[in-house]
This record gives structure tokens, sequence and C-alpha cells, in this order.
């Protein structure tokens, strides 16, 4: 849902892309769009974070919804950004005049997208022409105090400094790009909209669209590995090539390799050899058996350790087995970084997974660029061990709630009611999710091609189940939906989709 089209108060800003300090944020359209580059989604919940600079971005001031509250201090105004479907909080004093800019700003930004952005300003700005007594200017002109600064290497001249004035109703401001420490976090909901003030201990990196964006994202320079060809791995890979980075790839089984060396990324023969010639090796592996191999195993990633070199553990494993990986890579010299993935093989695909990171800040400001090739948003989580609870515990939710999906449609069934109708029902109602549809659309269909490997969710219950006991914490509902799971195995139903878990209520 668009919010500010047809309200008769609005106004069209140029807003260079700006730290989360500067904005609060709401995703508008669920999963379907995503902040370019520097703002928050939403679509994961609230978190706080500190970016880097980047450039600017068209946008216009538009009316908030009216449920929707203005953040607590600073003045701000709403802002829609051109070509996305997306808005935020702007303070005042990060916005500058366009038309003294414009040319600067279309000679420092080459991207496809921001180009995109800029003829939809100028379709806008044709579609308005000779309607500006309709329009009403939001204070704009009230504006006395305007940051100076540097945007992607820019330099303000000095006359910015200078009270901002509406020589066009149309465009009115710049937005700084910031790096200041934040001081606020975001939540957003689809429809109904509220401001999130609660601190968190994390900081976020949000991507762009990986698939919509080609050009956009500037990739290292540094040298990429990449170790697992899985259904989470192969998305990854796909991506990373497809935003320019230079990505060598190895896969136990060696004949995985053979498509993406047809797509430019070139072939390490063992993992030690990755990691020996890149700068920074990605790994993403099924459990923490394999992971352990692939570090400590004969030509392992171990082996091609020295000091500076950087490896990026993806898998799903527990805090035990990363802190031990993480010990012995640096115990070499090396750097480490721990960054499991939400998501399934679509996401990856789409480059929409969310990174949950631990471990060497440093080095993860180093794969920003990786990071927004493969996801959506990234969260940094502190040391090492933190990013793997946190992962066992957002799959002991989903693997929970797939087992509750299943045996919720099966009750249905022997009831005597339709599972589509039921369906219909919870699409209708607070549990609508594109999980929710999907899942249930494959129980349905008899479909059960992996999407999220049946036997891997049951791992991650078994680790979070664990994760519980080392605390003496209750799991007893996660300990309930791994016994429906390890039914389902014994039905030979490892290799499907974890909504195979259905199988288990039907036999």
């Amino acid at each position: 849902m668009r919010h500010g089209h047809g309200h008769s108060s609005w106004q069209c800003s140029f807003l260079p892309l700006a730290s989360e300090s500067s904005v609060h944020h709401y995703h508008l359209r669920g999963l379907q769009y995503h902040l370019l580059r520097s703002f928050v989604s939403g679509a994961v919940g609230p978190h706080r974070g500190k970016l880097g600079r980047y450039p600017p971005w068209p946008g216009k001031i538009v009316n908030p919804p009216k449920d929707l509250k203005k953040p607590r201090g600073k003045k701000c105004f709403f802002v829609k950004f051109f070509g996305t479907e997306d808005h935020a909080w702007i303070k005042v004093e990060q916005l500058k005049p366009y038309h003294p800019h414009k040319e600067e700003m279309i000679k420092i930004n080459k991207g496809k997208r921001f180009q995109q952005a800029v003829d939809a300003v100028e379709e806008f700005l044709r579609k308005t022409k000779g309607k500006d007594q309709d329009l009403t200017i939001p204070e704009s002109s009230t504006v006395k105090r305007v940051m100076t600064g540097t945007v992607a290497g820019f330099k303000w001249p000095p006359s910015v400094s200078e009270p901002v004035k509406d020589s066009d109703p149309h465009f009115h401001h710049f937005l700084l790009s910031q790096t200041e420490k934040p001081a606020v976090c975001y939540q957003a909901i689809t429809k109904k909209l509220k401001v999130c003030e609660e601190e968190t201990g994390s900081t976020s990196i949000q991507a762009a669209d990986s698939t919509a964006v080609n050009g956009s994202i500037t990739p290292t320079d540094k040298k990429i590995g990449f170790l697992g060809l899985g259904l989470m791995g192969s998305g990854i890979v796909s991506n990373l090539l497809k935003m320019g980075h230079t990505v060598t790839v190895w896969n136990r089984t060696a004949e995985k390799c053979d498509l993406f060396i047809q797509e430019g990324a070139r072939l390490g023969r063992t993992p030690a050899e990755v990691v020996s010639t890149c700068d920074i090796t990605f790994a993403c592996v099924s459990d923490p058996k394999a992971a352990k191999d692939l570090v400590l195993g004969p030509s392992g990633v171990l082996q091609g350790i020295r000091p500076g070199k950087c490896y990026v553990d993806m898998s799903t494993v527990d805090a035990d087995t990363v802190t031990e990986l993480a010990q012995v890579i640096v115990s070499r010299g090396g750097r480490f970084l721990e960054a499991p993935v939400s998501g399934n093989q679509q996401l990856s695909n789409d480059g929409m997974l969310v990174i949950l990171a631990a471990g060497d800040r440093g080095l993860y400001e180093d794969c920003s660029s990786c990071f927004q090739a493969m996801g959506k948003t990234s969260f940094f989580l502190g040391e090492v061990g933190n990013a793997a609870k946190m992962m066992l515990i957002v799959n002991m939710v989903q693997g929970s709630f797939m087992a509750t999906i299943a045996e919720g449609l099966t009750l249905a069934q022997v009831t005597g009611q339709s599972q589509q109708t039921l369906l219909d029902i919870l699409n209708q109602g607070q549990l609508a999710s594109i999980f929710l549809d999907q899942k249930c659309q494959n129980i349905l269909q008899g479909n059960f091609k992996p999407d999220f490997y049946l036997k891997y969710i049951q791992k991650d219950l078994r680790l979070a189940i664990a994760l519980g006991d080392s605390v003496n914490h209750p799991t007893p509902m996660a300990a309930a939906a791994n016994e429906v799971y390890k039914r389902a195995k014994a039905l030979d139903q490892s290799d499907n989709d974890m909504s195979a878990v259905y199988r288990a209520y039907i036999h």
C-alpha cells in the first residue's frame, strides 16, 4: 500500500541514501520491496546500525499515514523514494536544495537503478507541470539549519550552508549521508505503522534488491572464495558473480562448479587452495561435522590460512562448533566471522537472505558488498557464537511453526473440513505470510521439492533443544516438533522440503 499518494500536500526532493541514524523507516509493501543500499528493511523487525556514506537518492515529501506518529526529537519530513515503494522519516537538518546540486549528483551516481529513479523524477515533473497551485509546500521555507559534509566523495560547496529557499516547489532537498552513532531502531508493520524506540545490541547493513539493481552495488576489489554449492551456496555465488565480484569456487562434488565457471567463476582444487589465493573465503555447508571437516580435514581451510586471510562460515551450526573454528583460524593469524543465513533456496536465488553475523567487526564491514549482493539485511551480533545461537532460535521457531501448520491441515482433513478453506482463512488473518502460503501450497499440491531440506530443519531443532539444555531453559514445543520431524525422516522424507513433515501425520 502506498501512503502519501492522493494527498494535496506533497513535494519532491533529491535524497542521498542516509545512515539509519537519520531515518525512521517503514516498509510499506512487506517483503516485495526493500530499501536501497543504506536503509534498514523493516521486514525483519527492530534493529539499529551504523552505515557509511552513500550517494543521493531521489524522493518526494509526502503526508504520512494518519496513524503514524513522527519520531520524537528533531523535526522530520516523511519521504517517499522514487523508483521504490519505500518511505522514511528524514531529519530536516539533513535536507539539501535540489537545483544547485542536481548536475553534480547525477555525475557521481552512475548506477542503473539511480538513473531509473531520476527518469521517474523527470516523468513526475512533466505530469505535475502547471499544477503548482494545487500543491502546498509543508513548512519547507522554515528550514534554517543545513549541514555540510561529504556524500560519496562529493564536497558540498559553502553556499549550501545558507537557508534553503523554495525556488522549486517540486524539488526541494538533498539529504546528507551520515555516519554518527544511531539512537533509534525501527519496526515495520505492513499496514498499521508504529515507531519502535527500543534499543538493541545489534548493527545492521541494509542491502539492495540484488536481482533488480545490477550495477548499483560497487563490488569489493578483494578476491572472494566460496566453499559449498548446495541449495543456499549456489544462489549466493550466482548473486556474487552477478554483482561483479571475483569469485573462486570449490565443492566436494566438483561437477557442481561447472555452471559457475561458465558464469565467470574460477575453480579451486581444494579448500586450502581457495583460501590461500583469496582474500575472503566464505563457506556454507550442512552441519557441524561438515563445517569442522572443511576446516580441519586434509587440504582443508586451515592449511591455507596465514596472517590476514579471512574466513566467513555461513553454515548453521552450534555455538561450540563455531567458537572452535574461530579459535583455530585466529591462532594462525586469520580473521574469522560467522554469518549463518536465514532463508531458503528461493530467497538465496533472489538475493534476499537475512545474514546474522558475529566475530571480527572489521571483517563484517569488509564483507559489505558481498552481503548486499546475497541478502536484503545483515545483522552484526557481537562476539563469536551469538549468530549461531540466534540462527538456531530463528529456525526453531520456523520448524515448530511448520509442524503446527501440518498438524492443522491434517486435523482439518480428518474432521471433514476443507484444507483449502483453512488456508484461505489463515491467509486473511494475522498469521498470513509468504511462508505460510507457500508451505500450505506444497502440502495441498503434494509437491515437496526441497526449498529447505527437512533433514536440516530437524538438525536445527535438535541443536536448538541442546542450546536450551545448556542453559537449563525448557523447549517443550521444539522438542515435540522435533519428534514429528524424526518420524518424517523415518518415512524417508529427509531430502524433501520441510513441509513434508505433513507426511508424518498421515502415515
